[in-house]
């Protein structure tokens, strides 16, 4: 796999619930495929996998795809996120692939599905993104104040 700017990032908690973990990028094309564990805590009475946790796998599918593509320069945050269900989720491991279709000077237009093991197409989604620059992002999130403990 080649090397990209997510190499040297330290993942989120958030990501790191989901279990996400990359799998391929090609960086140049805005192209990116993520591992996830579609883990039993993540369902819903029926036994699947709750339409949120799908909906974040695709939202932290898509905004790598552009933090790779721009070689760690932009983050993203979510503007619009469309997604369609299209089968139940069960549990297992879940792969995300996200294709960057639009990178403006502000905002990137982001397309992204999910797959089961199996190949099945569990959910796909189109999402608008405005662009921020990581020195930015990251000098906010430093002066934001500690959170409160629980």
């Amino acid at each position: 796999m080649i090397a990209t700017a997510l190499d040297n990032l330290t993942a989120p908690p958030s990501s790191r619930l989901l279990g996400w973990r990359l799998l391929d990028a090609r960086p140049k094309d805005g192209w990116i495929r993520i591992g996830f564990d579609g883990k039993r805590d993540f369902c819903n009475p029926a036994g699947f996998v709750q339409g949120g946790i799908l909906s974040a796998m695709l939202d932290d599918t898509m905004g790598p795809a552009v933090f790779a593509m721009t070689e760690g320069r932009l983050y993203t945050a979510t503007i619009t996120m469309t997604v369609n269900f299209l089968a139940p989720a069960r549990p297992g491991p879940i792969t995300g692939e996200a294709k960057v279709t639009q990178l403006g000077k502000t905002v990137a237009f982001v397309e992204g599905r999910l797959m089961a093991e199996d190949g099945t197409l569990l959910a796909t989604a189109s999402t608008s993104a405005r662009l921020v620059e990581t020195a930015k992002a990251i000098a906010s999130a430093r002066s934001q104040p500690a959170a409160l403990p629980a």
